[in-house]
């Protein structure tokens, strides 16, 4: 008689089955917990940078590196191209206004003053010339006038003679027609000479003014070549300090090129470049600090130079009140240039954090300071120090302003 065998419910399969099934659900179920709760990270209290919310004066201003440059220069140009001949002084030398600096020799426009020079004797001797020999004309002119005069004083007396005689029957009337004639005749002589000597007085002054007038024109045009000669002396323009001269003895140089510079000494000025980002925003008047020697001092904006050139653009400040002590030209100095008035705001130091937030949240601290946790913010304008804060934090508050390299996917920062 066959005895029944009673079925296993748990095989070994079904167990193992099971097993594996519980573990896929509890993995699952860890996955999602893991995925929805936010993630967290230890971190180093040491290794980050916590910072404090405070309410404060804030001023928008930009950093900007300037070079300290005399107030005026003024450039030494060939105003006549030669060979050098002599340098009088070397770089750096301190000039005063009219000392001579270096000597440019030039045999072609030395050789043209010669001419002109000879040009000019020749022209003097032609109008003396021509003087002297109006000057006689004048006076035969005038000798042939006083002859007619003299024949119309004679011409005159016999006519009034021989009319008396004529009245008298002491002559006949052909003598009186005679000296008629004879006197109407030495009347238009007198006339005729008259006008010529007025005419020739009129020509000889037009003459003599116009000999004046080309003398005085080859005079200027002497006294302008001379001047091109004195100018191969290269002389200082103005009181200061020689700098970049290039110049060598032998060395040729072309009319209008660069020889060097003369630096005004009496003040300094501070040539700044900016970024173009805020050329709608530079303008003169505007005023910049900087610290030198533990004292800080203050520039104003005067010129701008609205040409940009690989994205930046000069600008030229002044001291506003006292020029440091010390200061020297060529040197660099680190300014802070306001764009903005001076306001209360609330603020945040500068820190790394700015460039993986882009100033859309920050970690702040809770109450305890033991973790951190992401605040949205609203950040404003900013300057060298400080962000302005718009929105989401309060006076007080704390928050970790140092580079959040790490912490792009992190919810949670627990602080150790």
């Amino acid at each position: 008689m066959d005895i029944p065998l009673e079925k296993k419910r748990f095989t070994t399969s079904r167990m193992l089955i099971l097993a594996g099934s519980v573990l896929l659900l509890a993995f699952i179920v860890f996955v999602i917990i893991s995925s929805s709760g936010a993630s967290k990270l230890n971190v180093n209290r040491e290794r980050i940078t916590i910072s404090e919310v405070t309410q404060g004066a804030f001023q928008e201003d930009i950093p900007v590196n300037g070079i300290v440059l005399p107030i005026t220069t003024i450039y030494l140009d060939a105003l006549e191209g030669g060979r050098v001949e002599e340098k009088f002084v070397e770089d750096g030398a301190l000039m005063k206004k009219g000392e001579p600096i270096l000597r440019l020799s030039n045999t072609d426009l030395e050789l043209s003053l010669v001419n002109q020079e000879t040009a000019v004797y020749n022209l003097l001797t032609q109008m003396q010339i021509q003087q002297n020999s109006a000057r006689q004309n004048t006076i035969n002119r005038l000798n042939q006038l006083t002859d007619v005069k003299n024949s119309l004083i004679e011409a005159e007396r016999v006519y009034d003679l021989n009319k008396r005689l004529y009245d008298k029957d002491a002559i006949g009337r052909q003598d009186l027609i005679a000296s008629e004639n004879e006197y109407n005749y030495q009347k238009q002589r007198m006339e005729l000479a008259q006008q010529v000597v007025e005419q020739d007085s009129t020509a000889t002054k037009q003459e003599l003014a116009q000999a004046q007038s080309s003398y005085h024109r080859t005079r200027k045009a002497l006294e302008l070549m001379r001047k091109k000669v004195e100018d191969l002396v290269v002389k200082a323009p103005v009181d200061g300090q020689l700098t970049s001269l290039d110049a060598e003895i032998g060395q040729s140089k072309i009319k209008g090129e660069r020889l060097g510079q003369i630096d005004v000494l009496s003040g300094y000025k501070v040539r700044v470049e900016v970024d173009e980002h805020y050329i709608a925003r530079i303008y003169a008047g505007q005023l910049g600090t900087f610290r030198f020697d533990g004292k800080e001092y203050t520039l104003e904006i005067k010129k701008v130079y609205t040409q940009v050139t690989n994205g930046r653009f000069q600008v030229d400040m002044h001291f506003k009140n006292e020029v440091p002590e010390g200061i020297r030209r060529g040197q660099t100095l680190q300014i802070r240039v306001a764009l903005s008035q001076e306001k209360q705001a609330l603020l945040i130091p500068k820190g790394g954090f700015f460039q993986q937030t882009g100033g859309n949240w920050i970690f702040k601290l809770d109450e305890n300071g033991n973790t951190a946790y992401r605040q949205p913010i609203q950040l404003g304008n900013q300057n060298t120090e400080y962000y302005e804060v718009l929105d989401g934090l309060k006076p007080g508050d704390k928050v970790i302003t140092s580079g959040y390299d790490n912490y792009e996917e992190i919810q949670e920062l627990v602080l150790n």
